[in-house]
């Protein structure tokens, strides 16, 4: 499987593309932020992600992709952007025809600290270890993405299987 994850923000869109799977060392293939300028128009900003996006399909060609659900915060402007950036990744990824999931900030810290509650810089040191890198990604955006789509490796396909297991369960045996 071939992941595009992408922590999704106006400014910093965090984004990573990885192989790997359930029972498979996850592998690193891209990790970096497409930026946008604050100074630009929301419009244009959001134009400038899609493009960033749109090159990384036709690049990387992943198979899936994992966002990082928007959650609360007390700066409702911070997120209305970062809902708009994830609203055009499912948008950008559902024209692909590529299936879509979503986990909170706090499954990817559990699933690669162990801890749903880790700090920026457990969640770096994690990712580098767990990928054999001499350093995380930079900057803590691209960690980030990278961190959603070792999350979506590893669990990812154990929830495709108990899907699969449980649709073949519904189903009348056959004769």
């Amino acid at each position: 499987m071939r992941v595009l994850a992408v922590d999704p923000g106006l400014t910093r869109c965090g984004v990573a593309v990885l192989d790997g799977g359930s029972g498979h060392r996850a592998a690193l293939v891209h990790a970096g932020v497409l930026r946008t300028s604050p100074e630009q128009p929301a419009p244009q900003r959001l134009l400038a992600v899609h493009a960033g996006l749109e090159l990384l399909l036709r690049e990387h060609a992943p198979t899936v992709v994992a966002v990082e659900r928007v959650f609360s915060q007390h700066n409702v402007r911070t997120v209305m952007a970062t809902a708009q950036v994830s609203g055009l990744v499912l948008l950008v990824a559902a024209r692909a025809g590529l299936e879509v999931a979503l986990y909170t900030p706090s499954e990817v810290k559990a699933a690669v600290t162990g801890a749903g509650r880790a700090g920026k810089g457990e969640v770096q040191a994690a990712v580098a270890r767990i990928l054999g890198l001499a350093q995380a990604p930079r900057p803590a955006d691209a960690a980030d993405a990278v961190a959603l789509g070792i999350c979506h490796a590893w669990r990812g396909r154990g929830l495709e299987r108990l899907t699969a297991a449980s649709l073949r369960a519904r189903l009348p045996a056959s004769r």
